[in-house]
């Protein structure tokens, strides 16, 4: 019998260390991260986005998790795609951590981006997804460089960036909320990578890893 992993096959990926799982968000799970989403992802006087999702009532919060998700999937091809995979901790519904690349056959790079909801914040657990999806995307896809940003004012989030070892690679004034913003920008490279310390070199698990990368058309 056909699955959707074999007509799609992001749809069968996940990976694990320990207790901590990222997997492809199919519709059960958005429902579950928009619920999430909907209960709160920051302080109401912060916006930690470029596109602030995250305004609204609860129920505009939630759906804004589904259209994003459903519109993302239906543009994925192997010159420009994002892997959105929903973090889970023995079965529980965390948040989102993503990679997302253009070209990248050639270019062999990758933007992260991830949200948690509120109350699983301060936790420990950004660090871990991030670390778990950089072995996703150096050890699993054969990247050459990491890239991420954050706004000066997430001092939570540039934290975690230096803490893994990303290299600051200068910043941009970007429109947030119509007011100008200072977004910082990192970058990780293979040699950093291969050079961190021992206790960011997790075991990791793979599910689907094979099939994702001759969908994504990675030699």
């Amino acid at each position: 019998m056909t699955t959707l992993a074999d007509l799609w096959p992001p749809a069968g990926l996940a990976l694990t260390c320990e207790d901590l799982e990222l997997r492809y968000a199919d519709d059960a799970l958005l429902v579950a991260l928009a619920e999430l989403a909907a209960a709160g992802v920051h302080a109401p006087d912060a916006m930690p986005f470029f596109f602030p999702w995250t305004r609204g009532t609860p129920t505009e919060v939630a759906r804004s998790v589904l259209a994003y998700h459903w519109g993302t999937r239906s543009r994925m091809a192997p010159d420009a795609w994002a892997l959105e995979l929903a973090v889970l901790r023995r079965g529980e519904v965390l948040g989102i951590q993503s990679i997302s690349s253009s070209h990248y056959p050639r270019l062999r790079t990758a933007e992260s981006g991830s949200w948690l909801g509120r109350r699983f914040q301060g936790q420990g657990v950004g660090t871990r997804m991030r670390l778990l999806v950089l072995h996703l995307l150096f050890d699993g896809l054969g990247a050459e460089r990491a890239t991420t940003g954050a706004f000066q004012d997430n001092p939570a989030s540039n934290a975690v960036t230096r803490r893994i070892g990303y290299a600051e690679n200068g910043s941009e004034v970007l429109l947030r909320e119509d007011q100008p913003a200072i977004n910082l920008r990192y970058v990780l490279t293979r040699e950093a990578w291969a050079a961190r310390p021992d206790e960011q070199r997790l075991d990791v698990s793979y599910t689907g890893l094979d099939a994702v990368r001759e969908f994504l058309q990675i030699t």
